[in-house]
């Protein structure tokens, strides 16, 4: 396994789509090993192969509405259903040190594959179902700051609140 650079906004290849997994082979499960050593490393919550400079249908994210939290691998995922609505601060490794206010669903099903190519279908509350919309859009070329309703001051706000940023 190795670190691999998660590219910054600016960078062309996170405006551009993604392309279906078709070969569920060692170079897919090399790049999935490494999306998860790379996001274990950046202390975030998600990350999808255009962000290290790959332009596949992949995504790793940790699910952190179980016990103990568990990374979570998809392959050519889709949002299939979506429910409720919350604004929610949020960020993005590949916009570092930048938040704002978004809107997304409280609950949302994911159909995705796993690394041997086997359908599955998850669901996910809060911060999973927020994660889960945020990574398929990076597979289709657009960055968080297309959704942001109002920037923040995380400073402020922890200062505000006393808690620690996301």
């Amino acid at each position: 396994m190795a670190l691999r650079k998660i590219l910054t906004q600016g960078d062309e290849q996170l405006l551009r789509r993604s392309r279906k997994v078709e070969k569920f082979d060692g170079r897919l499960h090399t790049l999935i090993d490494d999306m998860r050593e790379t996001l274990e490393h950046s202390g975030g919550v998600g990350l999808a192969a255009p962000q290290v400079g790959i332009l596949r249908r992949v995504v790793v994210l940790l699910d952190v509405n179980t016990e103990p939290e568990e990374m979570v691998e998809l392959v050519n995922p889709e949002v299939i259903e979506q429910r409720g609505e919350d604004r929610v601060v949020e960020g993005c490794l590949s916009v570092p040190g930048v938040y704002g206010y978004v809107t997304r669903p409280t609950w949302a099903k994911i159909r995705a594959q796993d690394r041997n190519g086997n359908w599955f279908e998850r669901e996910g509350e809060g911060m999973v179902a927020q994660c889960f919309c945020h990574e398929t859009e990076h597979l289709d070329g657009h960055l968080f700051t297309e959704k942001v309703e109002e920037y923040v001051d995380v400073e402020q706000m922890q200062a505000e609140d006393g808690d620690d940023a996301e």
